[in-house]
């Protein structure tokens, strides 16, 4: 049964796709897009965003981020960034999707926003047989994968969380590791957090194709925002 306030939230309208997901794109030159697709976003020139695509090997750093956490700073590139949270490693085998959405087109609660993030993560790790799990006071979507000498459940990292929002515009959005070479991640500290460790659909043995991954990604954004994704065209621009 719809509530009263159900009836005062607008339907979502078909969103752009950009799918670059089997490319390689500069950080630097991501964020630069990124911003644009913002702004024009913002000014109603172009629709709502989702962007997947990998990023080369780079460590970057959130609002957050304390140095002592990067431990090897000559290993890869460091890059400052606008985004929540603190060092995280982006590069091959790991999937990151950019969400461009403007929160006045829907409820304007941030906290909601995050939820529905992590609600889309889960519900894509389900399909590939992989529980994953939110954790209080610990940003990501996490998975239970063994348990340790004392009886306490190992439980590490598969995706990350980091989002700024501009205006009700929101960006930056996830990482899900797919594939990478998860020692990449020994050069920082993740998040901050020391205590729990990093893992991948192929660590926990799911050996799949990142098109494959994108897929699902596609299917449950659809249905966790109740809106439908359109590969970009010339027509995506807004008249």
């Amino acid at each position: 049964m719809r509530s009263a306030s159900d009836d005062l939230i607008k339907p979502r309208p078909s969103l752009i796709l950009i799918d670059n997901s089997n490319d390689l794109i500069k950080y630097k030159s991501a964020l630069e897009k990124m911003d644009t697709i913002v702004n024009s976003v913002a000014s109603g020139v172009k629709a709502e965003t989702v962007w997947f695509l990998q990023h080369p090997e780079i460590y970057t750093a959130g609002t957050s981020a304390n140095e002592k956490d990067l431990l090897a700073p000559n290993r890869f590139p460091v890059y400052k960034t606008g985004r929540g949270g603190r060092f995280t490693y982006h590069g091959p085998g790991q999937v990151v999707g950019y969400v461009i959405l403007n929160l006045k087109n829907q409820k304007k609660d941030v906290r909601a926003y995050i939820h529905n993030l992590e609600k889309w993560i889960i519900n894509t790790l389900r399909v590939f047989g992989v529980v994953g799990e939110r954790r209080p006071g610990r940003v990501g979507i996490w998975v239970v994968t063994g348990v340790s000498t004392n009886g306490d459940p190992i439980e590490k990292k598969i995706a990350a969380i980091g989002v700024r929002i501009r205006n009700w515009i929101t960006f930056h959005g996830v990482s899900l590791n797919v594939d990478p070479i998860l020692e990449h991640f020994d050069g920082i500290v993740p998040c901050g957090i020391k205590e729990h460790g990093v893992t991948s659909l192929a660590d926990l043995g799911v050996h799949t194709q990142m098109e494959e991954v994108v897929n699902i990604l596609k299917e449950n954004f659809e249905e966790t925002f109740e809106c439908k994704l359109l590969p970009e065209t010339n027509s995506s621009q807004r008249e």
